[in-house]
């Protein structure tokens, strides 16, 4: 496990990994977890033998500091980055990262989505979560949820999956649909600039 101390450098070590191999992993700037959580998901990842990117808060873990064993360091050793903080979306769409467990803010959805990625959640307070989850899940077809109990099998199991089964690669192959929607939607002749030129016309009236 490397400690990404430099503001870009998650980029760098990014660049160094094999197309779709990396699970970035990020629960946003305000959800908190207790520190058996973080246990957990840190095992998980670690038992999946997949390499992972985990942006971990300083204040992630309930009323202390959120440092995992040294045992788990040892055994991700090379095969992981921890950092404070990343430029999401330019990670989201680095050619290396092939899946995103999120909690499922809004922000985080539409960043995953529009990037292609295809992604594990894990919900635990909010309801606009829920409905975003329920969305990607049952709708679009680009998410699997994690049990709110999180355990360390489920966790290897749900990425091994995302990342190298067979319905990762159909949510893959979903994402990549909504990636082509945004674009075409945010291009010059797409609604979203459209209704973008439309409330900007509104106000300068």
């Amino acid at each position: 496990m490397e400690i990404g101390e430099k503001k870009h450098e998650c980029l760098e070590w990014l660049n160094d990994k094999a197309p779709n191999s990396v699970v970035y992993v990020n629960f946003g700037s305000i959800m908190v977890m207790p520190s058996e959580q973080l246990v957990e998901f840190g095992w998980g990842l670690a038992n999946s033998k997949v390499s992972f990117f985990w942006v971990i808060r300083p204040d992630l873990v309930v009323g202390k500091s959120a440092i995992l064993s040294p045992e788990f360091v040892g055994e991700t050793k090379g095969g992981s980055l921890i950092a404070s903080w990343c430029p999401q979306e330019q990670v989201l769409n680095h050619p290396s990262v092939g899946g995103f467990l999120t909690h499922n803010g809004w922000n985080s959805t539409m960043e995953s989505a529009s990037a292609g990625v295809p992604m594990l959640c894990w919900l635990f307070f909010a309801v606009h979560q829920q409905t975003n989850c329920h969305c990607t899940c049952k709708q679009w077809g680009i998410d699997m949820e994690i049990d709110k109990n999180v355990k360390r099998d489920d966790v290897e199991k749900l990425v091994r999956e995302l990342m190298e089964g067979e319905k990762g690669t159909r949510m893959k192959n979903k994402a990549m649909e909504w990636k082509n929607l945004a674009e075409q939607a945010t291009g010059p002749h797409g609604s979203s600039s459209a209704n973008l030129r439309k409330i900007s016309e509104s106000n300068s009236v």
